[in-house]
């Protein structure tokens, strides 16, 4: 009895002191804790979606799906192929292009308006605080933060690991000038040593004027946040990219809800949307997009082409790696008036003002 409590003291013990590593990152607090409890998004102490948004859907339950992720058998879950790509040098694009560049899942680097945009990137080869737990597929880590030239502005939707990873946010620091983000973020990028004056954070339905030629605004999505034990105590957020004859929206991570419509009111018809694609499953539909609900969305938004991401580097569901774009593409063609899909490979560059652009369904005979 006495080994067996002492072995329960170690383990916890060691739970512990993993838990005090920085990359779990820092709950809000001061003056920053103070906007946080007056934004109208904050609510019973933490942060709240438009709408009422279970965890898991009705019949779901935790036990039931963890049991099913680290227990079900998925075919194809993870490719045994390598993840083509081409590789684009970023370091050597001409200002005067613009253009985007994927890095799988939902990291990517905008040039626009001479200005240049880096939205969650994750260079470690990993989405989770515990090491080689959710490894990226083989051959979708081309780019390191040394492929990267100097970052106007990083972009953050949200402080999930696969998003916002602690990692590649290091390495990122002497290259950013500045970072956008969503109420509370800049917690854990100040305790990670970035500067308080280059962090913007900002509620939904807010306006950036980066320029006379660039404007961001941050709008809602239907998700939630946490890096530790404690949900819901930073925002999550969708961006708007703005010029006088450009828009894009960038979608972050999000179940469907009526809040699409009312950005593609408010902000649209968009000349490209990037929509959350990928990790869905129907006992957490209300905060990933089902591949139905991107096709309702993508319409909702008055989106001119779609580019559909948060797919083809990470297993965070229990469906096939491929699936998400298999049924993305056939659901768009059986739709009345389809719209466009963008569906580069990981380093492939689109250029985001020539909608003309076409591009193969590169991953049908990937194994």
């Amino acid at each position: 009895m006495i080994t067996f409590l002492i072995l329960l003291c170690l383990i916890v013990f060691a739970i512990y002191m993993f838990l005090q590593h920085p990359k779990f990152g820092k709950a809000p607090s001061g003056a920053r804790l103070v906007q946080i409890q007056n934004s109208p998004q904050y609510k019973n102490g933490k942060f709240e979606n438009q709408s009422f948004t279970p965890d898991l859907a009705e019949g779901a339950s935790m036990a039931g799906v963890l049991f099913e992720f680290f227990f079900k058998k998925v075919d194809r879950k993870i490719p045994t192929d390598l993840i083509p790509s081409v590789k684009t040098n970023l370091l050597e694009l001409p200002l005067d292009q613009d253009v985007l560049v994927w890095f799988g899942h939902s990291s990517y680097f905008i040039q626009l308006e001479g200005k240049r945009f880096l939205i969650d990137p994750v260079f470690s080869g990993n989405a989770s605080p515990i090491p080689g737990t959710t490894k990226s597929f083989k051959g979708s880590d081309i780019y390191t933060v040394e492929d990267l030239p100097e970052i106007d502005y990083l972009l953050i939707t949200h402080d999930h690991y696969d998003h916002l990873d602690y990692d590649t946010i290091l390495k990122l620091k002497p290259k950013t000038k500045k970072i956008i983000t969503a109420l509370g973020v800049g917690s854990h990028l100040e305790f990670w040593g970035f500067s308080p004056e280059i962090i913007i954070e900002k509620d939904w339905y807010s306006k950036i004027e980066l320029d006379q030629n660039l404007t961001i605004h941050t709008a809602p999505s239907r998700h939630f946040s946490g890096r530790g034990f404690k949900r819901c105590n930073t925002l999550w957020t969708s961006f708007i990219l703005e010029t006088k004859d450009f828009k894009m929206y960038l979608g972050g991570d999000s179940g469907y809800d009526s809040h699409f419509a009312a950005i593609g009111e408010k902000y649209g018809p968009f000349d490209i949307a990037l929509l959350d694609n990928g990790q869905y499953n129907e006992k957490w539909k209300y905060i990933h997009n089902m591949p139905e609900d991107v096709i309702k969305a993508m319409k909702d938004l008055k989106a001119k082409r779609v580019f559909p991401v948060h797919s083809s580097k990470f297993a965070l569901s229990l469906h096939s790696w491929d699936e998400p774009l298999n049924k993305v593409t056939e659901l768009n063609s059986l739709s009345e008036n389809p719209i466009p899909l963008v569906t580069p490979m990981i380093g492939e560059a689109v250029e985001l003002k020539n909608d003309k652009q076409e591009f193969k369904q590169w991953w049908r005979n990937v194994r």
